[in-house]
């Protein structure tokens, strides 16, 4: 992960050349050159594992392998194309369905999140654990308020703090290191933008699911989600009220 950090910094608010795969989604060269990097590195070591990235073409031959890296070169490319400190690298492994191992990491920031399965999270080698709150009508979110605004829900929430950041793994880091309290990313996510940070809030004591409170599963042949809600163990339940109670858990 250090070495793929090394690549970051190197393009980092240099004249870095991007470009738009499609409308309003970018990538730059620094993506592409990680992902190389991680993907002659993981399957140099294990060359029967699966692979699945967001900047490699898609090989169905990964739904047959038990284990499957998931990787994310840059995840929040157009904050690293504008020179802002907001992207992260993730690497995840998955097995069958579940991620066991998650790395999230700020080269810029300096902040490496880990999560082994069953061993707990960490950030730059300490022990990470969600905060304990419940009072969603005071949370720190990190989500879109016009969102709030624009669905009835400020009222539910009136001392609610909001913020933004760019990387959605990021964002979900952020819930197990108790800077904030919950992330709602209301819009369609895939497994790379999310399965490293998964496990990593997991360990923390938090929890990932869709507005409509189902877990969420990797390497399928689909590896899209409708949306992404992470948040305390402790604050889930209500927030899964708030937004089922606007009925937004099944038309979201």
């Amino acid at each position: 992960m250090q070495e793929a950090g090394d690549i970051a910094r190197r393009y980092f608010k240099g004249r870095v050349k991007s470009w738009e795969k499609k409308p309003g989604d970018p990538v730059s060269e620094a993506d592409l050159a990680i992902d190389t990097h991680f993907k002659e590195r993981l399957l140099a070591a294990h060359p029967d594992y699966g692979w699945l990235s967001e900047e490699t073409a898609d090989d169905p031959a990964r739904l047959g392998k038990r284990r499957v890296w998931i990787v994310d070169p840059i995840d929040g490319t157009r904050s690293f194309i504008a020179g802002k400190p907001e992207f992260t690298i993730c690497a995840a492994l998955v097995e069958n369905g579940v991620p066991v191992l998650g790395m999230v990491y700020n080269p810029i920031l300096e902040e490496f999140y880990e999560a082994v399965k069953g061993c707990g999270a960490k950030l730059n080698g300490k022990i990470i654990t969600c905060s304990d709150t419940k009072d969603l009508a005071r949370a720190n979110l990190i989500a879109s308020r016009k969102a709030f605004e624009w669905h009835g829900w400020l009222d539910d929430v009136p001392n609610a703090k909001f913020s933004h950041v760019n990387s959605i793994a990021y964002r979900i880091v952020k819930v197990a290191s108790r800077h904030v309290d919950a992330s709602l990313s209301l819009t369609a996510k895939s497994d790379w933008d999310i399965a490293a940070a998964d496990i990593i809030l997991a360990e923390a004591g938090g929890l990932t699911t869709t507005t409509s409170g189902d877990r969420l599963e990797y390497n399928r042949k689909s590896v899209h989600h409708k949306n992404v809600i992470s948040t305390t163990a402790a604050m889930h339940p209500q927030l899964m009220d708030l937004l089922q109670s606007f009925g937004t858990a099944k038309s979201m």
